[in-house]
């Protein structure tokens, strides 16, 4: 997937806008005359950072509205990331911010978590009522092999055991990201 450079600038524009109304108290508005991939059902993730430190990530692989809509919708959580609420950002923040927006592929169930690529794939890790995720790029961020990269997914976002990946009740998906 490729998605079009002013169809970029597009999601950008609304995820800031969104994160500029909720931080100044305002509800943010759906994007109008919506067309093209802002009209196609994916999931998404807004990230938030300031001086390189995270200050919001939040993100879906279960939309359930349009792109367009969901960026407004995943803007505005983001900006109010529950892991920043004794250090929310601030109006005078929002010009420090650095936004990036990625859109992902369907997900797509795999029966060898193993056979993954770092840094194209991003897991989705079920279990018992728990999940967790990473995007592609944290593996690579960290420096980790397929086998950390799943574990810590297990581990650190799911609050399963490390190896909880290779047991056959437990679902693991694949899916790619483009973000800008």
């Amino acid at each position: 997937m490729t998605i079009a450079a002013e169809d970029r600038e597009t999601l950008l524009s609304l995820a800031r806008r969104a994160v500029e109304d909720t931080v100044n108290g305002m509800y943010p508005s759906a994007p109008e005359n919506a067309s093209g991939i802002l009209l196609e059902t994916r999931g998404c993730f807004v990230t938030l950072t300031n001086a390189g430190k995270l200050r919001g990530c939040m993100g879906t692989f279960q939309p359930d509205s349009p792109l367009g809509e969901m960026i407004v919708k995943i803007g505005s959580l983001s900006a109010r990331d529950p892991r920043f609420t004794d250090n929310p950002i601030t109006p005078g923040e929002l010009g420090e911010l650095d936004l990036e927006v990625s859109v992902l592929s369907p997900l797509e169930k795999t029966d060898d978590p193993a056979g993954l690529t770092i840094g194209q794939h991003g897991i989705y890790i079920v279990s018992g009522g728990r999940s967790g995720c990473f995007l592609p790029e944290v593996a690579t961020d960290q420096g980790w092999n397929v086998e950390e990269f799943l574990g810590f997914c297990c581990a650190h976002k799911a609050g399963l055991p490390a190896d909880a990946w290779r047991n056959p009740s437990t679902e693991v998906f694949l899916f790619t990201s483009e973000k800008f």
